[in-house]
């Protein structure tokens, strides 16, 4: 595909995603999203220009052709970048109308028992259409007839027990696009979750919400507010959203209290405004940040917006979405923005620089002997030898560090049953054994879930990362550094020879690879990627699919049902014996997942993401000198007026270059006082 066609592509979608909304009566908006989001765009533009400069200057040979690639992935990532919005919290608490209200439209199914059981993406589109998502890796466009119908779980399971019909499903998520959802199309998406107090697959789906998000809404009812439930699950999200630290509150998670029209006494609304800022402010706070608790009516404050009237209840909805709006835009917006424009910034610097070295060339103030020539030609060869020498390395570190990751593996699960057993003993259900044994099991399936979550956390990983891995991941990083080095001495000598500085922009490249990765205790999380301090990770980052937690609570909710025998109801001890099945049938599904043969694959994942990292730095290397001599033979063999006339244009393209470096500065400069 011709690339300029991809950066067309992007521009007319930009352009029609910016389109004027006419709605009637619609009282929310979110303008100051919006004007953050025409800087995103104005971004993607100047890649555009930037492109076409460096397209022209590697097709008359005066820039590496790499460069092209550079800006590629950049427009690519500005293009993907999109705020995301993760809605949490248990079943009814009004989440779906929570997400109506923000969207100023009647979009999610909504009804006054549980209702929405997937996982659901709004998100801006062209058109309008709804992508249906399955566990086992196929999707389907559906008519939006059908979207409330597949969303929605049967009245039946509502009123029943939620879990079979959950554990059941074979929807991964449903992806909803529109065109003229006012959020969405300034550039947020929204996801919505099932209520988590209930569903089988609560640690896996919570993790997947989480992933990639910047903010968390979690919804309570006023009424009655942040049940034991909900203050662990909430414990858990802080957790995550910290990348595993459970002393420190989350900054990017909102708490808000719904329902408050329900609370019917101004003496009874300050109770419970009191009680959620306790919890979550107080002395062990689980949220830090300005405004991060809020008391709402989502419904009124829909009503409201549908008729295009203002109330109270509308004010404070008002208040809680410019608080998210603000949030959104100086905490991670801005961030955003200032690393993309640093990206930009470092290709055009790199543009500028090797473009007054053509000028040099050009000037013959770099002059190439036939035997310095040799010299580079075989300093190239060598650079692509240290590429294939590192992968060597990586392949015995891999070997050698699978022993000690399967050893460990294998010593802890050694002691997993009676690890589990102990935990086993802190379970609580509020349900009978006699009379709801089904909702029962599924509370201990879920505290299985959470426990067997944390002893792979606390046990295998902390052990794997700090111990085992850290050691081989150490090795490497330190033969890539000193692979790294001695090629950029050797380019150094040449550039001393050569009267050049070419080398300079190989001290960029080292440098930028130090930003992918780095020697310490989290290396292992920032090389495959994987955040937070949850057992699923692993799991998931291995490629089985879903979380061993997840398979376990949908598989031990079915398999426990069905073998625990009535004869146990007139045993004295049916907790303990549930108990010790739920843990049997858990640990037995986890070792159906063979996690210990899938190590191999999780330690090369990290081995594999350094060589790559240090092979476009090598690869880099290759591309500068190779255009050098490009350029070295194209001097020789012109006349003085070619070069002279090959000079001015040179100039001509450096200041184009410099002006979107000036534009870029403007855009810095509004982003600093939006």
């Amino acid at each position: 595909m011709d690339i300029s066609l991809f950066f067309k592509a992007a521009s007319d979608m930009f352009t029609k995603s910016e389109h004027k909304i006419t709605k009637p009566h619609r009282n929310v908006s979110y303008g100051e999203l919006r004007k953050f989001q025409e800087y995103r765009i104005q971004l993607d533009n100047f890649c555009y220009q930037l492109f076409q400069i460096i397209q022209d200057c590697t097709n008359r040979g005066f820039l590496p052709h790499n460069l092209i690639e550079e800006v590629k992935e950049i427009s690519q990532k500005i293009q993907s970048q999109r705020f995301r919005i993760s809605v949490l919290g248990e079943f009814s608490q009004g989440k779906s109308t929570l997400l109506n209200a923000l969207l100023g439209e009647e979009i999610q199914p909504v009804r006054e028992i549980p209702c929405t059981g997937i996982v659901t993406v709004l998100k801006y589109g062209t058109e309008k259409r709804v992508i249906c998502r399955y566990k086992d890796g196929r999707e389907e466009e559906i008519p939006f007839e059908q979207y409330q119908l597949k969303a929605t779980i049967s009245e039946d399971a509502a009123l029943g027990c939620l879990s079979d019909e959950l554990a059941h499903n074979e929807i991964d998520e449903i992806v909803f696009e529109h065109p003229d959802l006012e959020l969405c199309s300034s550039g947020v998406e929204i996801v919505d979750s099932p209520g988590l107090n209930e569903h089988p697959e609560r640690t896996a789906i919570t993790q997947k919400l989480l992933k990639d998000t910047d903010a968390v809404i979690f919804l309570t009812n006023a009424s009655h507010p942040l049940t034991q439930v909900e203050r662990d699950l909430l414990q858990d999200v802080k957790t995550q959203l910290n990348h595993g630290k459970e002393n420190e509150p989350a900054t990017n998670l909102f708490v808000v209290g719904n329902f408050i029209d329900l609370v019917r006494t101004e003496k009874g609304r300050e109770l419970v405004q009191r009680r959620i800022k306790r919890i979550v402010q107080g002395q062990n706070p689980i949220v830090a940040g300005e405004n991060r608790v809020h008391f709402i009516s989502a419904q009124a404050a829909l009503d409201a917006i549908l008729r295009g009237t203002k109330d109270d209840y509308l004010k404070a909805f008002q208040h809680f979405t410019q608080s998210l709006e603000k949030f959104l835009i100086f905490d991670s917006g801005r961030i955003k923005i200032k690393h993309s424009i640093s990206q930009i910034n470092r290709v055009i610097e790199k543009g500028l620089y090797l473009l007054s070295q053509s000028e040099d060339t050009l000037d013959r103030k770099i002059k190439i002997y036939e035997s310095e020539k040799y010299k580079i030609l075989e300093q190239i060869g060598e650079a692509s030898g240290y590429d294939i020498k590192l992968r060597h390395i990586a392949n015995i570190l891999k070997k050698e560090a699978s022993v000690p990751a399967k050893n460990t593996y294998d010593e802890w699960r050694k002691t997993l049953n009676i690890c589990m057993k102990e935990k086993s003993e802190k379970w609580f259900s509020k349900h009978s054994p006699v009379f709801n044994r089904k909702n029962l099991i599924q509370d201990y399936v879920n505290q299985f879930s959470i426990d067997l979550s944390q002893e792979i956390d606390d046990q295998v990983n902390n052990t794997l990362i700090s111990g085992i891995l850290k050691e081989y991941i150490e090795k490497f990083d330190l033969e890539i550094a000193i692979v790294l080095k001695v090629i950029q001495a050797k380019f150094n000598r040449i550039d001393q020879q050569i009267q050049t500085h070419w080398s300079d922009q190989l001290d960029l490249a080292i440098s930028g690879i130090n930003e992918n990765f780095f020697i310490g205790d989290r290396a292992f999380w920032g090389v495959i990627g994987i955040g937070g301090a949850t057992a699923t990770a692993l799991i998931v980052f291995a490629g089985i699919g879903l979380a061993p937690v997840g398979i376990l609570a949908g598989l031990a909710a079915r398999m426990v049902v069905g073998e625990i025998s009535s004869a146990m109801i007139a045993s004295n001890r049916i907790n303990d014996q549930i108990k010790r099945k739920v843990c049997e049938i858990g640990i037995q599904n986890l070792d159906k997942l063979k996690i210990d043969q899938e190590l191999d694959e999780i330690v090369g994942s990290v081995f594999e993401n350094r060589v790559e990292s240090a092979s476009r730095v090598i690869a880099e290397a290759i591309a500068l000198y190779e255009n050098l001599l490009e350029q070295q033979e194209k001097a020789h063999n012109e006349t003085l007026e070619q070069r002279e006339a090959e000079k001015m244009w040179i100039y001509q393209k450096r200041q184009e270059l410099e002006q979107i470096q000036n534009r870029l500065e403007v855009i810095l400069s509004k982003c600093a006082i939006v």
